[in-house]
């Protein structure tokens, strides 16, 4: 079993491509008049969150690569590096990001990592790069601990994942509409992807896919883009701000104020951490669930309707 093992780092190597694709996009709203839209602000925090996403990966990506390396030298198993191995990997690490992503938007102490990505009422090619800064401290690197046991080395399992992030980047567009059928029932698309980024409340906590959304179909989760209720971009409650501190610890520190709040049982200062986010001791506040609920009490002709 060979600790040595090293692939590209294909993110970096396609940030030329992210800059083009940006400038193309940028081109195209601006001669067509449509396809998004561009605000300058919001644009520079996206690029501010995604340099301190990279450099956060470069003081912090030591911790993720410790754990991973300690759990492939206990691992009996090794598939090798064969092109099927690779496939293979890729996609069983999309299914992981599946879950992942599903927990960052049912776990508030891992969507208070995630959120930072949601906080711009945009939907462009900037919006892709808007990354956390703090996804080390959620612990969701364990959610690969059963590929590295299963054999695939962690060099490996890292190099789809950044994959997985390449495929990711062209779907945060409103440029382009809808895919072929066959496409958009396999794979994640801008259809899809921009339902995902919606804070209506038919939109809400779908659509997590990275590459496929056959998991979003297997599991309940799918939503399909509504001809009839364009997305609304954004949070439940914008920030309103587009200072980069504010977006990448807000929900940290709002989550910290409710665990320290006085006269609360232990239970409930871990509920705060580990329930949906918009969960309260009080009730005062909504989780996306009970905002669906209240949207059907206003609507009950949406009831059994896509989303629903």
């Amino acid at each position: 079993m060979s600790d040595q093992l090293t692939y590209p780092d294909v993110v970096s190597l396609a940030v030329p491509f992210f800059i083009v694709a940006i400038l193309v996009e940028l081109a195209w709203i601006v001669i067509k008049g449509r396809g998004g839209r561009y605000e300058t602000r919001d644009a520079l925090t996206s690029l501010i969150m995604g340099a301190g996403n990279v450099a956060s990966g470069i003081v912090l990506g030591f911790v993720a690569w410790g754990v991973f390396m300690a759990l492939w030298r206990i691992t009996p198993l090794d598939l090798g590096t064969a092109w099927w191995v690779v496939v293979l990997c890729f996609v069983l690490d999309d299914l992981r990001y599946y879950w992942v992503h599903r927990f960052g938007h049912r776990i508030r102490w891992v969507w208070a990592s995630h959120v930072n990505h949601h906080s711009s009422q945009h939907y462009n090619l900037t919006t892709a790069l808007r990354q956390t800064w703090t996804g080390t401290f959620t612990f969701m690197m364990i959610v690969r601990a059963p590929l590295i046991l299963l054999g695939f080395h962690p060099a490996m399992v890292l190099f789809v994942g950044g994959l997985n992030l390449i495929y990711q980047f062209w779907i945060h567009t409103e440029a382009i509409g809808r895919m072929p059928r066959w496409f958009e029932a396999v794979m994640n698309t801008p259809s899809h992807h921009r339902v995902h980024h919606g804070r209506n409340a038919r939109y809400l906590d779908c659509n997590y896919a990275g590459v496929f959304i056959v998991w979003d179909r297997l599991f309940g989760t799918f939503v399909p883009e509504q001809a009839r209720e364009k997305v609304d971009y954004g949070l439940v409650h914008n920030l309103g701000t587009f200072n980069p501190l504010r977006v990448a610890f807000h929900e940290w520190i709002g989550l910290f104020r409710d665990i320290a709040q006085h006269g609360l049982s232990w239970r409930e200062r871990l509920l705060y951490a580990v329930a949906p986010p918009g969960w309260s001791h009080d009730g005062s506040r909504q989780t996306s669930d009970q905002i669906k609920a209240a949207h059907l009490e206003r609507h009950p002709e949406d009831r059994g309707g896509p989303g629903f």
